[in-house]
């Protein structure tokens, strides 16, 4: 009974210290923040703005995203937070989706854009070819879990 016991309460232990490791180490390892005023500067020259918020369907207390996003026919930028997380991708999509079943009906029509390292702020560089008018939508999205983490609609 005592093995039993012991059995258990270090199987628990195991699981919540590989739930813990895999929030922690996209903290521990992200590179350093991007400075305030290269995100203002960057996001100056912005044909279109939205916001991030919290109160998505898709987003929960592991999950989200506050802040202004700036996209110019070059970049996109984030001012805020994002929960911090693994393997992010930042998307451009063709209509306003807030959850995973959604974003799957359109993923194969949206854009992936860059990697996310960092959780408060980011400048994502939009690849040639890319018209952001096609889109109205930025879309924050974890490719490891294939969660979504936030979005939001600028036009």
């Amino acid at each position: 009974m005592r093995k039993l016991i012991l059995l258990g309460t270090h199987g628990i232990a195991l699981v919540i210290g590989f739930a813990l490791g895999i929030y922690a180490l996209p903290i521990l390892i992200a590179p350093p923040s991007i400075d305030q005023a290269q995100l203002e500067s960057s996001a100056e020259n912005a044909l279109f703005e939205a916001e991030f918020t919290k109160d998505l369907a898709g987003s929960d207390f592991l999950h989200w995203g506050t802040g202004k996003v700036a996209v110019s026919a070059t970049k996109i930028v984030h001012m805020g937070e994002l929960a911090p997380g693994p393997d992010y991708i930042v998307y451009l999509v063709p209509e306003f989706v807030e959850d995973e079943a959604s974003f799957n009906a359109v993923k194969d029509q949206s854009a992936a854009i860059g990697s996310v390292k960092t959780f408060d702020g980011f400048i994502s560089e939009i690849p040639q070819g890319i018209d952001v008018g096609a889109y109205n939508t930025v879309l924050v999205w974890c490719e490891t879990f294939g969660e979504f983490i936030t979005a939001a609609k600028y036009r």
